[in-house]
């Protein structure tokens, strides 16, 4: 079974950086599309980035241009590398193995427990 284990969340000023990392163990991920969603309190749980096991990335509009999400496929490790914080951008944020579908990153019912990152104005 998929394990996930996010780390690299915190507390930093807006406008400042954060480096988000998710290990996947119990199964094969080099090759699977994975994700990043993330939901603030009130809010449903909205998706951040996915990545594909080539060069297909997903990416929210609201993230565009600030964050990047990478992988590590021989460490079987998702990265989401975080710029130009905003306080809009507080949540926990969840790591997800999923499928791309219409150039579109769709998730599988596999989470992480999550990180959380609060970003102060």
């Amino acid at each position: 079974q998929a394990q996930l284990v996010e780390s690299g969340g915190g507390l930093v000023q807006a406008g400042g950086s954060l480096r988000l990392s998710c290990a996947a163990s119990g199964s094969t991920f080099s090759t699977s599309p994975m994700g990043w969603f993330r939901q603030a309190p009130g809010n449903q749980r909205e998706l951040v980035a996915g990545i594909g096991s080539g060069s297909i990335t997903d990416y929210a509009d609201s993230v565009k241009g600030r964050f990047t999400i990478s992988r590590d496929s021989a460490k079987n490790t998702v990265y989401l590398q975080m710029n130009s914080l905003k306080p809009e951008d507080t949540a926990v944020y969840y790591c997800n193995v999923g499928v791309f579908v219409g150039g579109r990153y769709r998730p599988y019912p596999y989470w992480g427990q999550g990180t959380q990152v609060t970003v102060s104005s």
